[in-house]
């Protein structure tokens, strides 16, 4: 990873050449018809997924986006490959961050779903993370258990990362989940066992929290676009505080993540986040 730019023409000219922006997601997002996730973003038996300095990249910004794949929120991935990606990355860049290093997450449901973690790599270059983006399988799972998995982001980050940033910096990067459902409140053992080859803890979702906080500032974005997910931004905002931002339009996603970034970045610490502003980004 790392050794390539985030080129906003060339990817304009490849998303229109590959139909991004005419094809159903079915038609994008491949896995879908296999009902399978793509072996190389099966988590089991990964050790660390590390964003690393580069030529290129001098001071690289580690970010994490963990999207929320079950039924409900299955469709923003494909809003993201048709335009939020380009959307998001040019902004970041555009506004004074040059080096983002970006890692997918597929997020579903431990209790209920073949699935519940996809991961994969962190990517700076246009094609690169089309290509993970695109590898993600939508499962459309969750089920009635009142949460989902989110806190598999948390675990992830805590205890399978490593980072230029924080080990020659000792800065931290951006983790951010997007969803609608409230956080399932513990992971066992045996669900880590199972989705990564091993574990023998179990731990609950505050434990998780205050480990990825270790190495990442982290954000839930929570989208309203139901009863449900109003009634769960409660929870989040306990949790979270003013790093829980409320949206009603998933649209806005790669404004708010680039407002964070950007930011943090150009002011030197997390400060406060304004979201004002935010409504309107150049493409480069």
């Amino acid at each position: 990873m790392g050794g390539t730019r985030y080129d906003i023409g060339a990817r304009l000219s490849r998303a229109e050449a590959a139909g991004y922006g005419k094809k159903s997601a079915s038609e994008i997002f491949t896995q879908n018809a296999k009902r399978m996730a793509h072996e190389s973003m099966n988590p089991k038996g990964i050790t660390f997924r590390e964003a690393r300095d580069s030529a290129v990249h001098p001071n690289s910004v580690p970010i994490i986006l963990g999207l929320d794949v079950t039924g409900s929120m299955g469709h923003i991935p494909h809003e993201l490959i048709k335009e939020g990606l380009p959307k998001l990355m040019g902004g970041i860049i555009q506004g004074g961050v040059p080096d983002p290093a970006l890692l997918f997450l597929g997020i579903g449901d431990h209790e209920c779903d073949n699935y519940p973690l996809q991961v994969g790599q962190f990517e700076s270059g246009d094609q690169e993370l089309d290509m993970w983006l695109t590898r993600t399988y939508i499962e459309s799972g969750g089920g009635g258990n009142a949460g989902e998995s989110y806190l598999l982001a948390w675990y992830f980050a805590a205890f399978h990362t490593k980072t230029d940033a924080f080990e020659k910096r000792n800065q931290k990067g951006l983790l951010f989940t997007v969803g609608d459902e409230p956080n399932l409140e513990v992971l066992p053992a045996s669900a880590i066992s199972e989705i990564m080859g091993a574990g023998q803890q179990t731990y609950t979702a505050k434990e998780l929290l205050a480990e990825a906080k270790k190495y990442y500032d982290v954000y839930h974005i929570s989208v309203l676009h139901s009863d449900q997910a109003v009634r769960s931004d409660v929870a989040w905002k306990e949790l979270l505080g003013q790093n829980c931002l409320s949206i009603e339009d998933h649209r806005e996603i790669p404004n708010v993540i680039k407002g964070i970034i950007c930011d943090k970045f150009k002011n030197g610490s997390a400060g406060s986040v304004n979201l004002g502003g935010l409504d309107n980004i150049d493409m480069l």
